[in-house]
């Protein structure tokens, strides 16, 4: 959680709602609530410390509902950044997966994750041309966080390129709403009836009204201003493209690394390192110490967490990634 310099220039309640505090203690009291016997083992207070520094390290909506991990701006910078350390392996590797496949990775850190919002990422990296084409990890996880850090200013925007497409005025309040499937479908649409898309300068104009009212996370007027002024025209996945791209939107956000650091991740490495040289030893030498390490593995994550988590990997284990595309669509 990055740390404002200026909060001690806030009164409590300022303080208090611009890091969502309220909305963790009443998720954890809900949590203590839920699973009692497991926490109260260890202490109330031991509980709750533990419960906050995972906020504080961002490991907190790992396993946890969708309604959660989007719930504040913090959880959902936790979420991408997570994603990346995770499966950021696959960049190394320069493997190219398709949007189901990065729907089922989604789905192993967050089980109810929407797939609708996966197609959305997907248009922006291909264009909408065919969502079903393969993309590189690289492509798929900036555009991802353009679409899950500001889905409601995303929302908006397709709707006022919407607008400006059918020559309507834009000008009216604009409120997201949850049909942002339909409203992002409806501008590809559009988009592909009017190839070159709308004038920059309008489009400019309309970003900025529409930003000084919106109460959700939303680009920097800079970043805007800077991607609609390269060209006359901008077509709507364009403009979300060309923000995914843009580094000072990406270290506004501050999930990701640049572009260049993206497959670079020396602790990982040494971590992965050490997991597989545990992995190589023969389990027939080494029984008795392969028992040891799998109870101090259990003892230090939650039950509940690594229960639900071999599920998910013997899930994912039972078959192919053929199969499990297939399964999904």
């Amino acid at each position: 959680m990055k740390m404002n310099t200026d909060r001690f220039s806030l009164t409590v309640d300022e303080y208090l709602a611009e890091n969502n505090v309220l909305f963790y203690l009443n998720d954890a009291v809900t949590q203590l609530l839920e699973h009692k016997e497991e926490y109260t083992q260890f202490g109330v207070v031991r509980y709750f410390a533990e419960y906050f520094t995972s906020v504080k390290n961002g490991n907190h909506v790992l396993f946890r509902e969708f309604n959660y991990i989007k719930a504040t701006p913090h959880n959902r910078v936790s979420f991408i950044h997570i994603f990346w350390k995770c499966f950021r392996q696959i960049g190394k590797n320069g493997d190219l997966l398709a949007m189901s496949e990065y729907s089922s990775l989604l789905q192993l850190l967050c089980p109810d994750f929407p797939i609708e919002m996966v197609q959305n990422t997907a248009r922006i990296v291909l264009m909408d041309d065919a969502i079903d084409c393969l993309m590189s990890f690289s492509d798929f996880v900036y555009s991802f966080q353009i679409q899950f850090y500001y889905e409601e200013f995303v929302q908006s925007v397709s709707m006022i390129y919407q607008d400006l497409l059918s020559g309507k005025s834009p000008n009216t309040v604009i409120v997201p709403t949850s049909n942002s499937v339909e409203q992002l479908s409806s501008a590809a649409n559009e988009e592909r009836e009017t190839q070159k898309g709308v004038d920059s300068s309008i489009f400019i104009e309309c970003i900025e009204a529409l930003c000084e009212r919106l109460k959700h996370k939303y680009p920097s007027n800079a970043a805007i201003k800077e991607v609609l002024q390269s060209s006359q025209d901008v077509s709507f996945y364009g403009f979300l493209m060309a923000l995914a791209k843009h580094e000072g939107t990406n270290q506004d956000i501050g999930a990701l690394p640049n572009k260049s650091d993206l497959i670079i991740d020396p602790e990982m490495d040494q971590e992965l390192e050490r997991l597989i040289a545990q992995v190589a030893i023969s389990p027939t030498s080494n029984s008795s110490s392969s028992a040891a390490g799998q109870k101090d593995l259990s003892k230090r994550a939650s039950p509940r967490k690594s229960l639900h988590q071999r599920k998910r990997i013997e899930m994912e284990s039972d078959g192919s990634t053929e199969e499990t595309d297939s399964s999904e669509n």
